[in-house]
């Protein structure tokens, strides 16, 4: 323990400082497996506007876990193409965005309020979970026992309402989600290595007063060299425009409101009569990774760990990724299920996975943001003659928590995220994790129990972890309908038995042969730092998110 390091304050199991889709899924999550959790933010209220417009289907899985998802997708769409064009509008690069993952759409225009505003409900009517608007910390500190912090009410806020006083924290485990400036990263000392090439959009963001024709309801990139534009729906009934900063260009002459109706007049030949505008803001895009993810107790997340160009629409996906992995893996060390080394997977699992997707939205952004007359001429007939390689496959997880066979390759589906889809259990009907249960999860073709020993049901029940076996007999324990099939799909395109998935929804394993299910369990429970006994607490209420022995 440092000396001097004070204790006191209140306390809590985890403080998650930064209330942006990162901290809100870690806040929801944490505060549905039943810990105390106080969530700090500077800014009073909600921001109320949309930033993300779009997310992936795993990732509405993850607004699921921890919303209620119908409300958080009410005026949401799928995007089944994502087109880039030429100056002459000619397509340079069309992306299939089309089919399904996760019991969703592959891809989803979504419009971010509602979504935040959905899990911050779930979130703070946890009773064990604190949220703290216009607030911001003004110390972290940290020792071998606990992670102390000081908040003040925030400075930049004029309103007299504010005048509580400071207030301290102590946590086992703090999450630094604070965004790109993040005050949790510097605090730490951690730097950021910049991979260069960042620009300046100007994003108009409107909500449509009439339909716009089917042309601006496709996501639409135009890669000109005398200025980059694009258009995409936010949902069913609003815009987003953007186009590029030149450089060279004041930034101050763009944030003008009359610069942004004038651009849109002359380039779509739409006004005030068309849109009533939202957002007019011109923002930096930059790609940086922080060089570590955890120092101690205290781990980042989001855009405090890493931000990226817009261009693949995973930026804030990332970040919700970051925080249901943080959030499954700290349930299992809080509880003292698993030893406090399972944290160091969170940073090798995630760094390669997001990595690669800066690189594709590098990659793509140098393809928008290209201004050289002789380099736009190669790109264009490169892509027109189909010398450009295609796209890499969307990356999986194959570091951490991930079975390896004996000659310690992945089969193709391990790392990758489970299917959902809807299914049928007794009365119950929906997707597979509102009607199993959330969480650890073995789906297979017959019962698992049949082919593990005592200490492996065990282990499984600490686990929390649910089965799910398709079969014809609906009376059969634990026996699913697979209404759309998905589940059998799976198992029959990658010659499984039965997988075993984690409550990330990211596939831990699978077997060929229901006798070698018990091998893959026990590699979860070694791979799990795994250091409960019979007596473990692993009971979790989620309607009033109290936790229970």
């Amino acid at each position: 323990m440092k000396p001097g390091l004070n204790h006191g304050g209140e306390h809590y199991d985890v403080a998650v400082i930064g209330y942006g889709p990162s901290g809100l899924i870690a806040a929801s999550m944490l505060g549905r497996a039943g810990y105390r959790v106080v969530v700090i933010e500077r800014w009073p209220t909600p921001y109320g506007l949309p930033r993300l417009t779009h997310i992936d289907g795993e990732t509405a899985r993850i607004v699921q876990a921890s919303s209620d998802v119908e409300q958080a997708l009410r005026n949401a769409k799928p995007v089944d193409t994502y087109h880039y064009r030429d100056a002459a509008g000619d397509l340079l690069l069309e992306l299939n965005w089309s089919g399904r993952a996760c019991g969703y759409p592959a891809h989803i225009s979504i419009y971010q309020p509602d979504i935040e505003d959905a899990i911050d409900a779930r979130a703070s009517g946890y009773r064990n979970v604190t949220v703290l608007r216009g607030w911001e910390v003004e110390t972290l500190k940290q020792d071998g026992d606990a992670v102390v912090l000081s908040a003040h009410p925030w400075r930049g806020a004029q309103d007299e309402q504010w005048t509580e006083a400071p207030r301290t924290f102590q946590v086992r485990y703090a999450i630094g989600a604070d965004g790109a400036n993040s005050f949790v990263r510097r605090t730490l000392g951690i730097e950021r290595t910049d991979f260069g090439h960042n620009e300046r959009w100007l994003n108009l963001d409107s909500e449509n007063r009439r339909d716009l024709g089917e042309a601006c309801a496709k996501t639409t990139i135009f890669c000109d060299p005398e200025r980059a534009y694009m258009h995409m729906p936010i949902g069913t009934k609003r815009t987003r425009f953007e186009l590029r900063v030149l450089p060279g260009e004041a930034t101050s002459d763009w944030e003008q409101e009359n610069a942004g109706w004038r651009w849109l007049k002359e380039r779509y030949g739409l006004g005030p009569d068309d849109l009533s505008m939202l957002r007019h803001v011109v923002y930096t895009f930059e790609t940086r990774m922080a060089e570590r993810w955890r120092d101690g107790r205290v781990l980042l997340a989001g855009d405090a760990a890493h931000t990226m160009m817009p261009y693949m629409g995973q930026g804030a996906c990332s970040g919700m990724r970051d925080g249901i992995n943080l959030a499954w893996k700290l349930d299992l060390v809080l509880s003292g299920r698993a030893s406090p080394s399972l944290l160091d997977s969170y940073e090798i699992e995630r760094r390669p996975h997001v990595t690669a997707i800066m690189q594709m939205s590098l990659f793509l952004g140098k393809v928008v943001n290209e201004d050289d007359p002789h380099k736009v001429a190669e790109r264009d007939e490169a892509f027109r003659a189909g010398k450009v390689p295609p796209m890499p496959p969307f990356p999986r997880i194959e570091q951490g928590i991930v079975h390896r066979e004996a000659g310690g390759s992945l089969l193709p589906a391990t790392g990758t995220p489970a299917p959902q889809g809807r299914v049928r259990q007794g009365a119950a009907e929906g997707r597979l994790d509102d009607v199993v249960g959330y969480g650890f999860q073995i789906v297979a073709r017959e019962h698992p129990a049949r082919y593990l020993n005592a200490g492996q049901l065990a282990f499984l029940k600490q686990l929390g972890c649910h089965f799910a076996v398709l079969s014809d007999d609906a009376a059969a324990p634990d026996a699913i309908v697979d209404l759309d099939g998905d589940q059998r799909a799976f198992l029959n395109e990658h010659c499984m038995a039965a997988y075993l998935s984690r409550p990330d929804f990211v596939v831990f394993g699978s077997v060929a042969d229901l006798r070698e299910l018990g091998g893959l369990v026990d590699d979860l429970r070694t791979q799990l730092h795994w250091c409960a006994d019979s007596t473990a607490r692993a009971v979790t209420n989620p309607t009033v998110g109290a936790r229970v022995s």
